[in-house]
């Protein structure tokens, strides 16, 4: 049940902000601070001051040439790159939960929920496709050897067929008997 405080976004705003990095599904600082109605720097500092909380595999600062490499994929507008001027903190799944801790305001609470759910989502999504897969392999593999039983059925039939239309003389054995 939905409060009147409770802030709801469409999934794929949300999803459009999740990114791949360093193998990892990550979201930057600047879209999260967006998302909870915070400054970015608010957000960082919140980061920062709580180090504690975010080891490595919660949030991480992304490299330089790794901002070079994301920036290169999406082709950004000057607009686009605000909050992009310094090399940004992703927060991986972990560390999105932990900023629940961290800012406490009730739009941040609601916010973590749905990005927790779309987390959630994705990951479901990823193991169905990978089910979906397996069974396709499954009767890829199948199709594969009946093809190659079909393959020596149809080679039998082409001998037979050759042997049909070019019969082979063959001398006749007949039995001849002596008179006496």
């Amino acid at each position: 049940m939905k409060t009147q405080n409770e802030i709801s976004f469409p999934e794929d705003i949300i999803m459009n902000k999740i990114y791949f990095i360093r193998n990892q599904k990550v979201m930057l600082d600047r879209d999260l601070a967006e998302l909870y109605g915070v400054e970015t720097k608010v957000l960082k500092q919140s980061g920062k001051r709580n180090v504690k909380r975010f080891p490595e595999d919660f949030m991480f600062e992304m490299s330089e040439s790794e901002l070079q490499n994301w920036r290169s994929q999406f082709v950004t507008s000057n607009s686009d790159k605000m909050g992009l001027r310094h090399q940004p903190f992703c927060f991986t799944e972990q560390g999105v939960a932990m900023l629940s801790s961290v800012l406490k305001s009730d739009k941040a609470i609601s916010v973590n929920i749905q990005i927790m759910r779309i987390f959630t989502k994705i990951r479901q999504s990823l193991m169905d496709n990978t089910e979906l897969r397996l069974a396709i392999e499954e009767i890829r593999q199948k199709t594969e050897n009946n093809t190659k039983n079909i393959e020596i059925v149809f080679s039998y039939f082409d001998d037979l067929l050759d042997k049909k239309e070019n019969p082979q003389t063959r001398e006749r054995i007949d039995y001849k008997l002596e008179k006496n």
